[in-house]
């Protein structure tokens, strides 16, 4: 079933068989549960919290723990029909699941509707974490961080294009101003052309020339015109090779001063964090089996003592295995090495056993907290050596481009010198074709020749201009589209950004309602208030500042002299804080609705708590989850005062 989808309570059977194989403590157990409030009741350690953990692994959770002598287990819930199941192995120190689980996706039922001990809204709020991301984990907010990042990148295009605009647009002026004069100017020398030709033709008229020489003179000032106008176009090419080559070396030396500026090459750092990670890992594994063993050792332990209870009120003279205990209540026979000990003590090293393995927990905590910031800081090492790569493929691929154009400006040059060369021999033989008898007649060519060079280069000139006037044109065109389609962005990122906020708000307040509920049903006269407070804090991601959400919790006291002041989570009680967070992960189930798409609610580690409390609590929720299973002591159990089913050996 789809975590995401909301269920048909109605639908489901009145009773549900729970079965269980090296779960926990469990060797092999099958429970009926019954819809409604289910307590399972007995001492510590009698195999409740694994049977909790069983109906989890049915569910779809991966927070659980195989038995510690075992390699395999299993845990399935049985709805008339349909049967929900999950293998368990065990494999190079981690537990492999496979099955067909309830929930697709357990995230939110391990958050806010399976609430033992380890539950992570419970343990956030004890160490005093920030609790956005809890509270936000739930609501999928990543499309509209991408669809802000994706329209922020847009925007971002679209103002540099509108910048580009605004240049060409302060450009656009001069050009006109250009294009105008260069007119001119060959109106002017048509002019002058007209002039000189006609000059020509009366020359002509009052000289015969030979028709020979004067065609042979007219090629060469043809062959001249050409090689001149093919220099000069060299000669452009050249100028703008040597442009070219000086921005791409004032790029090349952005780049090169852009890869300077990144930290040097941290091979060597990655490597040790890698092997920092792979350290961390192999000792959070050590510290899960630990924690699993000593686990074990205690059920197993308090499991003994309960049945030397049990057997120890029974004739003390009777069957063998009374024998083995003493009539005396206070010390038993130990079952490690026979000899008498006192009850006391064992219950001293039980309880010895479950701070170490507290202890335990919140170094493997410390542990996953360390292995998340090692992992962040060898994401952004990466990323500085990738930037350093891109920058140094990028002064590579400049420096061949500026090798290519120094090869073809040196061709050019050269070229250019060819063209001189020719340009003076083709001077030279034009003026050995001229004769006094000719020298009026040949200058006016010879200037002709010169106008119409001047004009063929304005021309050009003007044409060039043109067009880029042209495409400026066509480009601010696009002004008012892209002005447009920026303003929409910009109205987008805000509605975006304020959906996010909304989002935020929303989830705080009704968190905070939840949780005011919630202590007026437990009236405890110490905690008046607990709440949410969301503020926006800059922090580091990579290089950069940026601003983020922060959710912290704040609490309202009252002094025995009815004094109200704020406090800090830090400063209370271990039980006290218990009590808050199991505040907070209810309030949770409540704000993200976890009874419309997970059928069970389990509750553990209440010891927090005293019975009234407890069972107004129970009476408070059983109106919600369709099977509310809790964990309770005896005397807890009995103060309990709605209809609910026990359950007593597992």
């Amino acid at each position: 079933m789809d975590s995401g989808t909301s269920m048909n309570t109605e639908a489901l059977p009145d009773q549900v068989t729970v079965r269980a194989e090296n779960i926990g403590g469990i060797d092999e157990t099958s429970v009926t549960l019954y819809r409604g409030v289910t307590a399972l009741t007995g001492r510590n350690a009698t195999n409740r919290t694994s049977l909790l953990q069983a109906i989890m692994a049915a569910l779809g959770s991966d927070d659980i723990s195989l038995k510690a002598d075992a390699d395999a287990g299993r845990a399935s819930l049985e709805f008339d029909d349909e049967v929900y199941e999950r293998s368990l192995e065990r494999s190079g120190g981690t537990i492999v699941t496979d099955g067909n689980p309830y929930l697709e996706d357990s995230e939110i039922a391990d958050l806010f509707a399976f609430l033992l001990e380890s539950n992570e809204a419970r343990r956030a709020v004890a160490r005093g974490d920030d609790l956005r991301e809890l509270i936000m984990r739930p609501v999928d907010t990543t499309a509209i961080r991408s669809e802000i990042e994706d329209r922020t990148a847009e925007k971002r295009r679209l103002d540099e294009q509108l910048d580009e605009l605004d240049d060409l647009a302060v450009k656009l002026p001069g050009l006109e101003e250009q294009r105008t004069r260069l007119s001119s100017e060959i109106e002017e020398l048509e002019t002058e052309l007209t002039d000189i030709e006609a000059k020509i033709d009366e020359v002509d008229a009052d000289v015969e020339t030979s028709r020979t020489e004067k065609e042979e003179l007219e090629t060469k000032l043809d062959e001249l015109q050409s090689v001149r106008s093919e220099l000069e176009r060299t000669r452009r090419r050249i100028d703008t090779e040597r442009e070219s080559i000086e921005a791409l070396k004032s790029e090349r030396e952005e780049l090169e001063a852009e890869l300077e500026s990144l930290p040097a090459d941290r091979a060597a750092e990655v490597e040790r964090l890698r092997a920092e990670i792979e350290t961390l890992e192999g000792q959070k594994e050590s510290l899960t089996a630990e924690i699993s063993q000593l686990q074990s050792t205690i059920q197993f332990n308090e499991e003994r003592l309960e049945e030397a209870t049990e057997l120890g009120v029974g004739d003390a003279s009777g069957g063998d295995v009374t024998d083995q205990l003493l009539s005396d209540s206070d010390s038993v026979v130990c079952w490690t090495c026979g000899s008498e000990v006192e009850r006391k003590e064992i219950e001293r090293t039980i309880e010895q056993l479950q701070s170490s393995r507290q202890e335990k927990l919140q170094k493997r905590s410390e542990l996953s907290n360390q292995l998340r910031e090692r992992r962040k800081e060898v994401d952004e090492l990466e990323s500085t050596r990738s930037e350093s790569a891109n920058l140094e493929r990028r002064i590579e691929e400049v420096g061949d481009e500026i090798a290519d154009r120094s090869e073809r400006l040196e061709d050019y040059e050269v070229q250019r010198e060819e063209l001189t060369d020719a340009v003076e021999q083709l001077e030279s033989e034009v003026e050995e074709l001229e004769s006094e008898t000719y020298e009026e007649v040949l200058d006016y060519h010879k200037e002709a020749n010169s106008i119409e060079f001047q004009i063929e280069q304005k021309e050009r000139e003007r044409r060039e201009i043109e067009e880029e006037i042209e495409s400026i044109e066509s480009r601010l065109d696009e002004r008012e589209r892209l002005e447009t389609r920026r303003d929409e962005i910009a109205e987008e990122l805000t509605e975006l950004r304020t959906r996010i906020d909304r989002i935020e708000e929303e989830a705080v307040e009704a968190f905070n309602g939840h949780m005011e509920s919630l202590l007026d049903v437990l009236e405890y006269d110490n905690l008046d208030r607990i709440w949410i407070q969301r503020s926006e804090r800059e922090v580091r991601e990579g290089r950069r500042k940026v601003s983020k959400s922060t959710f912290d919790l704040k609490i309202v006291r009252t002094t025995d002299s009815g004094t109200a002041y704020e406090d800090d989570i830090d400063h209370l009680s271990e039980s006290e804080r218990e009590v808050t967070g199991l505040v907070f992960a209810l309030a949770g189930y409540l704000v993200h609705e976890v009874y419309e798409t997970v059928p069970f609610m389990l509750l553990d580690s209440l010891e927090a708590i005293d019975s009234d409390r407890i069972a107004d609590l129970v009476a408070y929720f059983r109106e919600y989850a369709p099977y509310l299973v809790v964990a309770l002591l005896y005397e807890d159990a009995a103060a309990l005062d709605v209809e609910h089913e026990r359950v007593t050996e597992i």
